[in-house]
């Protein structure tokens, strides 16, 4: 390993240090480019994205095996929309609070808190399925306490990233960890499958459980905490008006906003309903192989993400900006809405993997955005704050798409969501740029 690699692994970030509450935000977050696969060459990072992909694998090996079972159990559509938003409802709820606990605390022990309570739920359902007691209520609360793990893992999640790397190499961190998850959603649903198929959904998912250890082991012996070398932020109020506060605060940076704001368009018009109405148009572009169609669909919807992440790493030409943010997800919705005129599989296929590749971009540059422009002392709150907007408004994309199909149909929501989303995505950037006009036309005057 080189000595400048060696040194990023050792040497602690600079943005990491806690400051005054007053202290002023980032410098903009045109950071120098990267150095590419950067984040893998830090022998302290690699480990945490192999962990962090092995988590979110389990957590979608979870969704296969419950979800089946649950189907089987009780044959309850109300059920299956209740799955979903049980997951992301606890995203829109706690972020910004989960967010001041990361600011607070080791962010190893939010992470490791985090974990645990995956553990534990998974480990519930076992003794549920062995025992016969499964019911509705008892479903509904392990769902919901599942995706409060979920919620509660990611601003810490992030904010560990960047005390790894430092401040330079955080656009490789966030890109490589969004395709490490991404490659955990993918193996997911195969793992998943393989362990339903091979010993049982009992048995599947208490070996699912034991997926969720390697990255709370490894986070009992690595030093960084998520604050630099072991600072804290200065200790502030956790609860919901407090929460509030530092939710305004974060907002009035304008390009956090920005990201902010095209993150939570993706997550309100597409979000992860796309999923959900996947079968309807493997019955119409699978020619009588609906099942052989709905697994190319479902492999190429996520493959876009990861190949995207790869391609990028290796080239390094993406530099994390609003406005990059702004482009991929106008693509991003162009090609959603592409997927829904398209007339065979082989281009719904290649739109699929076009979108995954814009959603990428989209998602690794508004997080590094929000990092690298976030005050150090509320970094955790304002992570916490992108992280509603990105995983809390899914719950709406459920009604976007889903309820709008009933109306006028699936092809047609799914086409008026990519393009409102596109749209949106444009007066965001349009507003942006107008804004930065004003300011130089009044500094001008000055």
């Amino acid at each position: 390993m080189c000595a400048a690699c060696e040194g990023s692994a050792n040497v602690p970030a600079t943005t990491s240090a806690p400051s005054a509450p007053s202290a002023p935000s980032a410098p903009s977050a045109a950071a120098p480019r990267p150095r590419r696969f950067a984040a893998l060459r830090n022998r302290e990072c690699r480990p945490y994205l192999a962990g962090g992909m092995l988590s979110m694998m389990a957590d979608n090996v979870e969704h296969v095996i419950t979800y089946w079972v649950l189907w089987q159990e009780f044959h309850s559509p109300a059920l299956t929309g209740f799955q979903v938003i049980s997951h992301w409802l606890p995203f829109l709820l706690l972020s910004v609070w989960f967010g001041s606990l990361a600011d607070r605390y080791d962010c190893r022990r939010v992470v490791q808190a985090a974990q645990g309570l995956f553990a534990g739920v998974s480990i519930a359902w076992g003794v549920a399925f062995a025992t016969g007691t499964l019911s509705i209520p008892l479903a509904c609360v392990l769902l919901v306490l599942h995706g409060a793990a979920g919620a509660l893992w990611t601003p810490a999640e992030q904010l560990l990233l960047q005390d790894f790397v430092g401040r330079e190499d955080l656009p490789s961190a966030v890109r490589l960890n969004a395709t490490f998850r991404g490659l955990g959603v993918l193996l997911g649903p195969v793992v998943g499958s393989a362990l339903l198929l091979g010993v049982g959904a009992t048995a599947g998912i208490w070996v699912n459980a034991v997926l969720y250890l390697p990255l709370t082991l490894f986070l009992l012996r690595t030093r960084r905490t998520g604050h630099g070398r072991g600072a804290t932020a200065p200790r502030q109020r956790l609860g919901p008006l407090a929460a509030a506060r530092a939710a305004r605060r974060v907002m009035r940076d304008e390009e956090i906003a920005a990201a902010i704001l095209v993150a939570g368009l993706t997550s309100l018009f597409v979000g992860s309903a796309l999923q959900t109405v996947m079968p309807e148009f493997a019955e119409g572009l699978g020619d009588g192989a609906s099942g052989t169609a709905y697994g190319i669909l479902l492999f190429a919807n996520g493959l876009g993400g990861v190949l995207g992440g790869i391609v990028l790493e290796a080239t390094g030409w993406i530099r994390p900006n609003v406005a990059v943010a702004v482009v991929s997800t106008f693509c991003f919705g162009l090609a959603i809405a592409g997927f829904s005129l398209s007339g065979g599989l082989a281009t719904a296929v290649g739109l699929l993997i076009v979108g995954g590749v814009a959603n990428l971009v989209s998602v690794s540059v508004n997080q590094t955005v929000v990092q690298l422009r976030a005050d150090p002392a509320e970094r955790g709150r304002t992570v916490g704050v992108y992280s509603m907007a990105s995983g809390g408004l899914r719950v709406g994309s459920g009604f976007t798409i889903g309820v709008l199909g009933a109306a006028v149909g699936v092809r047609s929501s799914v086409l008026v969501s990519g393009l409102s989303l596109a749209l949106g995505s444009l007066v965001v950037g349009l507003l942006v740029r107008s804004r930065r006009r004003r300011r130089r036309s009044a500094l001008g005057e000055g």
